[in-house]
C-alpha cells in the first residue's frame, strides 16, 4: 500500500556530512509520523529520528545537535541530515512511515523502506 524509497547514503570520512531522503508513495489517508532507525548486523535497530506531520521532532540523545531530521509534507518526503559523522554511525538506514490506511476499514500501520547503507571511514 504504501511505499518507501530511500537515496543519499554512501562513504564519507569522519567528521563528514551526508543527508539521506526518503520518498513516500502509494495510497494512504495521511501519513502521520515520518523518520529513521539505524541497524548493523547482530544488533537491534535503533531510533535515530521522528517527526510529526506538524513538525515535532525526537532524537535519539546521541543523534541529538549533529543530525537534523525535515520532512516536506506536500511532497511525502523526509530527510535526515547527518553531520559530524562518526565511525559508530555506520549502519543501515532505514526510512519509516506510520501511516492513516483504508483497507478492511480505516486503520494505522508501519511501513518500512528498503534501507540505504552509511559507511563512516575513520
Amino acid at each position: 500500500q504504501v511505499q518507501l524509497v530511500e537515496s543519499g547514503g554512501g562513504l564519507v570520512q569522519a567528521g563528514g556530512s551526508l543527508r539521506l531522503s526518503c520518498a513516500a508513495s502509494g495510497r494512504f489517508v495521511s501519513i502521520n509520523v515520518m523518520g529513521w532507525y539505524r541497524q548493523n548486523p547482530g544488533k537491534q535497530r535503533e531510533l535515530v529520528a521522528g517527526i510529526t506531520v506538524g513538525g515535532s521532532t525526537n532524537y535519539a540523545d546521541s543523534m541529538k545537535g549533529r543530525f537534523t531530521i525535515s520532512r516536506d509534507n506536500a511532497k511525502n518526503l523526509v530527510y535526515l541530515q547527518m553531520n559530524n559523522l562518526e565511525s559508530e554511525d555506520t549502519a543501515v538506514y532505514y526510512c519509516y512511515a506510520d501511516c492513516t490506511v483504508v483497507g478492511n476499514g480505516r486503520y494505522e500501520a508501519r511501513f518500512w523502506g528498503q534501507g540505504t547503507q552509511v559507511t563512516v571511514s575513520s
